[in-house]
C-alpha cells in the first residue's frame, strides 16, 4: 500500500513547505501530495483561499501580489513555494500528486506543469492530478492524455466510479468517511487504484489494508509505514 504524505509530513512541518515535502521523503513516504493555486504570478503551492490560518495575515491568496506572498512565514520560517520548488524535492522514483485547488487557464496550466515535470526531472509516470472539480480534470486530460488522473470525491455515489470511468482516470481518491470494503472492491474491479484520504489513526491504515486499498494520504507517513510494515 503506497504511502502518500498529505501536504507533506504535515504533523511534524508546516504544510505545504518544502521543509514538510523534504522531511516526508526522509520519513520514506512513497510520495507527497500539495495543494495548488494558479495565481497571476504562476502555480503556488497552498490550501486554503485566505491567508489568515498559515500566514496569520488578512486577505485573499489571488489578490496578493506574489512579491508579498513569498516573503511570508508559514510556519518555521518556511514560505509559500511555487511548483517548480516542489517538484524539485521529490526524487525521481517517487509519487508526486498535484491536488488542483484553483485554475483560471487551462492552455497556461498544462504549460506550466509540463514544464516544472520536464525542469524538475520527476517520473511523470508517477505523478497524479487530482481535484474536486471534474470538468478542470477533463479539460487537462483531452490536453494532455498521458498524464494520470485521480478523481477526487469526499461522496460514495450510486454509481461509484461513474466519473471516474468518464475522466479515464488512473485512480479513486475518496474521503475516509466516505469509503467502505465494497466501494474498494467496485473501484478495484472496474480498473481503478482506490486512494483514501485522511488516515492518520492506526486502526484505520489496518483496516484499510485489510481491504486491499492501494495507497493512503496521511499527515503521519513515519508512523503509517511503522504500522503497515509490521
Amino acid at each position: 500500500m503506497l504511502i502518500f504524505a498529505h501536504r507533506g509530513a504535515s504533523k511534524a512541518a508546516p504544510e505545504n513547505t518544502v521543509k514538510a515535502f523534504k522531511l516526508a521523503f526522509e520519513q520514506n513516504a512513497d510520495g507527497v501530495e500539495f495543494d495548488t493555486y494558479q495565481h497571476e504570478s504562476g502555480i503556488i503551492v497552498f490550501h486554503d483561499r485566505t491567508l489568515a490560518r498559515r500566514a496569520r495575515e488578512t486577505g485573499f491568496l489571488l489578490d496578493t501580489p506574489w512579491h508579498s506572498l513569498k516573503t511570508m512565514n508559514i510556519g518555521d520560517g518556511e514560505r509559500i513555494p511555487t511548483l517548480n520548488e516542489t517538484l524539485s524535492c521529490v526524487p525521481k522514483n517517487k509519487w508526486c500528486n498535484i491536488e488542483i485547488k484553483h485554475l483560471n487557464n487551462i492552455d497556461s496550466w498544462v504549460k506550466e506543469v509540463k514544464n516544472a515535470v520536464q525542469h524538475s526531472g520527476i517520473n511523470i509516470d508517477k505523478l497524479l492530478i487530482s481535484s474536486f472539480n471534474h470538468h478542470w480534470l477533463k479539460a487537462i486530460s483531452n490536453q494532455w492524455p498521458d498524464i494520470k488522473i485521480g478523481a477526487l470525491t469526499a461522496s460514495y455515489e450510486l454509481d461509484c466510479t461513474a466519473s471516474a470511468k468518464t475522466l479515464g482516470a488512473y485512480s479513486v481518491n475518496i474521503a475516509l468517511d466516505a469509503v467502505d470494503k465494497q466501494f474498494v472492491q467496485t473501484s478495484q474491479q472496474d480498473g481503478f487504484d482506490v486512494f483514501v484520504y485522511t488516515v492518520d489513526e492506526p486502526r484505520d491504515m489496518l483496516m484499510l489494508k485489510a481491504w486491499g486499498v492501494n495507497g493512503i494520504f496521511t499527515n503521519v507517513p513515519d508512523v503509517a509505514l511503522r504500522v503497515l510494515s509490521d
